[in-house]
Order: structure tokens, then C-alpha cells, then sequence
């Protein structure tokens, strides 16, 4: 379901106060999470360093490089593109992603006229296959109440000025539906292969909250 800064209110009225990610206030799980890792660190059966670092692969690296493989490949073949606005589902399993947490999924295409935030107002439904783990602040009561009432707003604490021309549009994924927005290919990108587009795009920019910034001397860093 999509709503458009000035549209309906989409039956989510929250109230909650927002805080930026560093100051969420754990869940239940989150803190039933960490006492178990306690418990399992104390007694040497596990490795702290171990958990942190498959924790930032499927967070920072693998989960969220499959989906800048797929906006490289949108943003460098025209047909791609086409047959992943049509059918994210099916085009992104072109490049052999998918399964469970993207089962069905939508691609929301930012331009200049539209920009695209993600949110699960109801839990925290995340396309895995695509984006890897979701970010803590993406769980967050803060982010799924405000991302709705008031994006542009939320945007503006993650550091994205969007202009008043620009409709935002605000995506709610679901258990049925998964969402990733593709973002705008930023200007000196011309000629950069798609290896070297897909180090450009962030796990952010694929849900709404940043944009790809252009490359420095035209080419990644």
C-alpha cells in the first residue's frame, strides 16, 4: 500500500516520538536477544567477534550488495529496468535472488517528481534476499509511526532534504508484499560498468532513506 505525503492517512494514526537509530529503546526480543548471547558468551560457547561478524555480513554486506547488483543492472540495461518495475519478483530472480522474505516484490522507482520510503508499519517485513538483515531503526516504533506521519520529516534526520515540488510516496511492506525502491543514477555515472555502479548504491538509498551521491572523479572510491 502506497501514501502519498498529502494523501489519506492510510489508518495509521501513531504517536510515538522518534529517535535516531543510536537511541532506540530495545524490544522485548532485541533484550531477550542480547541475554541469551550473554549467557551463551559467558559460558565459551560462543565467540562475541564471531556473532558480530556474521551479523555485519548479512547487514552491511551480503544481503544488501545483491540488491545494488540489481539496481546496477536497471540502471545500465533499459529492458531490465522495464521487466523490474513490471515484476520485481520475477526480474530479480534473473540475477538468481530470491525466496523466502521476497517472495513478491515491488520496485518503486524514485525520479524527479517522486521520492519512495519504505516502511512496515506492523512489524518489521524486509526483503532479505535482497537487502540482507533490517537495520535496528528500521524495527523501531519511531521510524514505523513517523515514517508515515511525517517522511519528509524522518527523511530530514537521515540527512535527505527533499524539495517541496517532490511528492514523497510511502511504501508499506507487508508479509504478502516486500518493496525496494530504485534510486535515481546520480550524474558522472556515464561509462562506469555495473560492478562499479553497484559499489555506489547503499542498503539506505534501496529503502528511501538516502539518496546515491555522485561519484567522486566519476568513478567509485
Amino acid at each position: 500500500m502506497a501514501k502519498s505525503e498529502n494523501g489519506p492517512a492510510g489508518a495509521h494514526g501513531h504517536g510515538h516520538e522518534h529517535h535516531h537509530d543510536h537511541q532506540v529503546v530495545p524490544d522485548d526480543i532485541a533484550l531477550r536477544v542480547r541475554a541469551l548471547e550473554s549467557i551463551l558468551v559467558d559460558k565459551q560457547m560462543v565467540d562475541p567477534a564471531a556473532l558480530d561478524a556474521v551479523v555485519d555480513a548479512y547487514e552491511n554486506r551480503i544481503g544488501p550488495r545483491n540488491g545494488a547488483q540489481v539496481v546496477a543492472r536497471a540502471w545500465a540495461d533499459p529492458a531490465y529496468k522495464a521487466r523490474l518495475l513490471d515484476d520485481g519478483t520475477a526480474a530479480i530472480a534473473e540475477i538468481g535472488f530470491g525466496g523466502t522474505q521476497g517472495e513478491h516484490m515491488v520496485v518503486v522507482e524514485n525520479t524527479p517528481e517522486v521520492h519512495n520510503l519504505v516502511v512496515c508499519t506492523l512489524c518489521s517485513c524486509y526483503p532479505w534476499p535482497t537487502l540482507g538483515l533490517p537495520p535496528v531503526w528500521y524495527k523501531s516504533n519511531a521510524y514505523r509511526a513517523r515514517a508515515v506521519i511525517e517522511p519528509r520529516a524522518v527523511l530530514r534526520e537521515f540527512g535527505v532534504e527533499i524539495a517541496d515540488e517532490v511528492e514523497v510516496r510511502v511504501w508499506d511492506s507487508t508479509a504478502e508484499i516486500r518493496y525496494l525502491v530504485l534510486p535515481e543514477r546520480p550524474a558522472g555515472t556515464e561509462g562506469m560498468t555495473e560492478e562499479e555502479l553497484a559499489e555506489l548504491v547503499s542498503r539506505d538509498a534501496m529503502i528511501g532513506v538516502a539518496v546515491v551521491p555522485p561519484p567522486t572523479g566519476g568513478r567509485t572510491p
